[in-house]
C-alpha cells in the first residue's frame, strides 16, 4: 500500500489549487514533486496564498475539510474600502450570501487604517472570505490564509513545501490537544498580498518543489 504522506505548502499566488488545469496554468502540483499522487486538503483561489495542505490521506481531508468538525481556518485580507462597525457586526453574526447564509466569524482590525482584517471560520465554500467581505462593501484586494487549526506557515517561505510532523498530524487529527499559536500578521498591500518570499531553501523540500513562481 501506498505510503500516507502529509505536506504544507505556502501557497503564491498564480497558481490553481488543482493536480492539473486545462487552461495550463501553474498548479500546486508543480511545486511539489513527491512520488506519490497527492491531493490538496481544500482549495485556495488563484489569486490567494498560505497555508495549504496536500495529502493522500482521504478520511484526513475529510476531517479538515468538513465543517462539522469545527476547524479554525484563518485569513488576513487587505480590502479597498474601510471596515466599518456595521460591516463587523455583520460578519459576525453572519451574511447573506448567494449559496445562503455564512456561518458567524471571528473579526478583529488588524492595522489603524481599518483595511485589514483577520476572519476564522470553519467554512469552505468556494471563495468564501471573498464574497463576505464583498457582501458588507469591502471587497478584497490582497489574501492570505495564516493558519488551519494549530499548524501556521511559520518561516514556510512562499512556494515552499516540508512535511507535517507527527505532532502536528495528531493535533490537526484532534487527538491530541494541540494550542494553536497566535500567527504572526503578515502585512498585506493592495494587489499583492505580501507575506515570506523564496529564499533559503529549508532542509526536506525538493529543489524544484522549493521554488514558487510568480
Amino acid at each position: 500500500a501506498q505510503r500516507k504522506r502529509y505536506l504544507v505548502l505556502n501557497k503564491p499566488q498564480g497558481h490553481v489549487t488543482t493536480l492539473s488545469d486545462p487552461q495550463g496554468r501553474p498548479t500546486v502540483a508543480d511545486l511539489v514533486k513527491v512520488p506519490e499522487r497527492l491531493f490538496p486538503v481544500g482549495r485556495l483561489d488563484y489569486d490567494t496564498e498560505g497555508v495549504l495542505l496536500l495529502t493522500n490521506d482521504g478520511d484526513f481531508t475529510q476531517r479538515i475539510t468538513h465543517p462539522s468538525y469545527e476547524i479554525d481556518k484563518v485569513y488576513v485580507a487587505r480590502v479597498a474600502t474601510p471596515i466599518g462597525l456595521r460591516a463587523l457586526d455583520l460578519l459576525r453574526t453572519g451574511v447573506q450570501l448567494e449559496d445562503g447564509m455564512s456561518a458567524p466569524a471571528k473579526v478583529r482590525i488588524v492595522y489603524r487604517d481599518d483595511r485589514t482584517v483577520e476572519l476564522t471560520i470553519h467554512e469552505g465554500r468556494n471563495r468564501m472570505i471573498r464574497r463576505m467581505l464583498a457582501a458588507v462593501g469591502s471587497p478584497v484586494t490582497g489574501l492570505i490564509r495564516t493558519r488551519i487549526g494549530p499548524l501556521v506557515l511559520g518561516d514556510l517561505k512562499t512556494g515552499q513545501w516540508r512535511e507535517l510532523t507527527a505532532v502536528e498530524i495528531a493535533g490537526l487529527r484532534g487527538e491530541v490537544v494541540a494550542p494553536a499559536r497566535p500567527a504572526p500578521v503578515p502585512r498585506v498591500r493592495s494587489g499583492r498580498p505580501v507575506g515570506r518570499r523564496n529564499g533559503d531553501r529549508r532542509s526536506g523540500s525538493s529543489p524544484r518543489g522549493a521554488r514558487g513562481r510568480r
